[in-house]
């Protein structure tokens, strides 16, 4: 199979479920599509060599996830800012929603989010994408248990959350 078509068939069987862990960890499908398409692109300028690897998507997954540390910070900085405006009377209060296009809001969604970045993205990749603590754990770049500590402090502030409990407390990151 010539290389383009080989990529094509990867990205093809891949994309989508890049896309679903991504916006899963940023909560915005729109954002999530631009760094899946980076995260791909990425992996096409390298081809040779990322199609070599006992598991390609494993490695667009580690990169659109790192890209997604930097949208996610990126994104909060904007939700605060928003907030801030919106509660000084700033900001325009029209029907048209959130301009960062969220998925659509949901408890568990809106808990989701309010969840710790590190502790959300073993959350989705763990509960969403089905894998195994020790994957997760060699595609962070941690040690098994400190992605157990991760999962397990992330459940409880997830918890807590969707029992209307807001209250930060300081759970491991």
């Amino acid at each position: 199979m010539p290389a383009d078509d080989e990529f094509e068939h990867f990205y093809q069987a891949n994309y989508r479920r890049v896309v679903a862990v991504v916006a899963a960890v940023l909560g915005s499908t729109a954002e999530a599509e631009d760094v899946a398409q980076e995260a791909f692109a990425r992996a096409l300028a390298r081809w040779p060599r990322v199609s070599g690897y006992d598991l390609p998507e494993a490695w667009v997954r580690r990169v659109a996830l790192r890209l997604a540390v930097d949208t996610g910070r990126r994104l909060g900085r904007i939700r605060r800012l928003t907030t801030r405006l919106a509660a000084a009377g700033q900001a325009a209060a029209g029907a048209g929603g959130d301009p960062l296009d969220p998925l659509p809001s949901t408890e568990l969604t809106a808990a989701l989010l309010r969840v710790p970045l590190r502790q959300r993205e073993v959350l989705v990749l763990h509960y969403l994408a089905d894998l195994p603590v020790e994957v997760i754990a060699r595609e962070r770049g941690v040690p098994p248990g400190t992605v157990k500590t991760r999962l397990a402090a992330g459940r409880r502030r997830l918890e807590r959350e969707l029992a209307g409990n807001t209250e930060v407390t300081s759970d491991a990151g």
